[in-house]
């Protein structure tokens, strides 16, 4: 692409079409194309791109679902490139990549799901004064025995400090964005670690060799985990009791058989899905209507979200006001579609979801006695 525009937030200043109008892809794409000869034509003469092509399009992508952002530029001297990314944030991930799927074929445009690797290996990008290339950065792996399929990785920058450490990590993580993918940056590492070469414990490995690693580990991942499947029907769960700073209870059900269970690594991705609930006792819990409410709710996402096919009721946390029901996932995109439809459709509870990765499940460490450290 010959330039990249930066990501722009979803504010617009005027819009030819009523947002509401637009509900469905179908409805976006509609739109898109009534409008694609002046997008084009306003990339491809470098005008006033902001008023006439980002304006209109960020509440559209507002509407269709919120976190969808863009970069657009000239793949090449015929053709206008939109991009749509989720910025990071896994959850809209798929949401992006179904919206791409529905695309039409229109001449001049090429529309991409996530940001695609976009720089070689030696290649320079530049960031807050920072350069980001292969005589800059060298990288090695991080092996822990504890957590052996676990990707984590230290990279090393030569103008890395204390003063700068903050700049040089976003520009790292920009960079190996570009290098490697939206995608795979997203999906396939743990862990980033910078620090300045004369801090490195290993050997350092040219950064322009972290593709191909990458490439061996995901392969070794899936050979081991293919076809992992757990049923949690006769599973042990234990009642856990606590009290908070403000003296009101908190109380945890929990899948103790799940927590021990040796192929935590297989499921690798944590959904936790909150419930604000309004009507409650004194001490902050759920009262008998509340209640009600959330065992339905939670019984209906079980209904999709089953264990045989990769989603497994790690178990729930209640306190005041606030009760949160966590999932440990093979693949982070049905269960963000299943949980976002929830979150849309519910007027009597306030939803939220997040969707992360945590291959070992260390985030749930709180609730085993003695957990690995």
């Amino acid at each position: 692409m010959s330039f990249f525009k930066k990501l722009f937030t979803k504010t617009s200043t005027h819009t030819s079409v009523p947002e509401k109008s637009i509900t469905t892809y179908k409805d976006f794409w509609n739109w898109f194309t009534q409008h694609q000869e002046s997008f084009y034509k306003v990339i491809a003469n470098n005008g006033d791109i902001t008023k006439v092509f980002f304006d209109e399009l960020s509440p559209k992508l507002e509407v269709i679902h919120p976190g969808i952002w863009f970069l657009c530029g000239m793949y090449n001297d015929t053709t206008a490139e939109l991009i749509l990314t989720p910025d990071g944030i896994v959850k809209n991930v798929v949401f992006v990549e179904e919206l791409i799927a529905e695309a039409p074929e229109l001449p001049n445009w090429r529309f991409t799901a996530l940001k695609p690797p976009s720089i070689k290996g030696e290649s320079t990008l530049e960031k807050d004064g920072f350069s980001f290339s292969a005589e800059k950065l060298n990288f090695y792996s991080i092996d822990d025995i504890s957590y052996p399929d676990q990707i984590s990785i230290t990279v090393t920058h030569q103008d890395f400090s204390e003063e700068t450490k903050d700049a040089i990590f976003q520009g790292v993580c920009l960079y190996l964005d570009n290098y490697i993918g939206e995608l795979k940056f997203i999906t396939l590492i743990d862990d980033i670690t910078v620090i300045h070469p004369s801090q490195a414990s290993q050997e350092l490995v040219p950064i322009n060799k972290l593709k191909d690693f990458l490439i061996w580990r995901e392969k070794e991942f899936i050979e081991k985990y293919t076809g992992t499947r757990r049923n949690t029907d006769t599973d042990n769960y234990s009642l856990l009791e606590a009290t908070l700073k403000n003296g009101n209870p908190l109380i945890a059900v929990v899948n103790m058989d799940l927590l021990h269970w040796e192929r935590k690594a297989s499921h690798p991705w944590i959904a936790t899905l909150s419930i604000k609930y309004k009507e409650a006792l004194e001490n902050g819990m759920p009262n008998q209507k509340s209640l009600d409410m959330m065992n339905g709710l939670e019984d209906a996402i079980l209904e999709e979200l089953k264990d045989e096919e990769g989603y497994l009721n790690i178990g729930r946390e209640t306190a005041d006001h606030l009760r949160e029901i966590f999932f440990a996932c093979k693949d982070f995109r049905r269960v963000s579609k299943v949980l976002n439809r929830y979150c849309k459709n519910s007027d009597d509870l306030e939803l939220k979801y997040t969707v992360y990765k945590d291959k070992y499940w260390q985030s749930f460490n709180r609730y085993i006695p003695n957990p690995i450290s």
